[in-house]
């Protein structure tokens, strides 16, 4: 039998990695277009930091909670 809760926590977690990965992927266009022989602001290191970690942050997150279901359901080893 299923568990409601935890198809709605799979839900949700997929969809906070792919809120991040939208915000990651605004950012293109600004990272395409910098110049190679010019530094980055501050500014664009410090988004790029917020973003890249909070999409670190919830793929693993998303990660570790797919892993979980795979361990209850016996299948695979758990890993870290």
């Amino acid at each position: 039998m299923t568990d409601p809760n935890e198809i709605s926590t799979l839900q949700a977690s997929f969809r906070g990695a792919l809120s991040t990965a939208d915000s990651l992927a605004a950012l293109k266009d600004r990272i395409e277009s910098l110049d190679p022989g010019a530094d980055v602001s501050e500014s664009d290191l410090e988004e790029l930091a917020r973003v890249t970690a909070a999409h670190a942050i919830a793929s693993a997150a998303l990660r570790g909670f797919v892993t979980t279901m795979r361990a209850r359901r016996g299948v695979g080893a758990a890993q870290p």
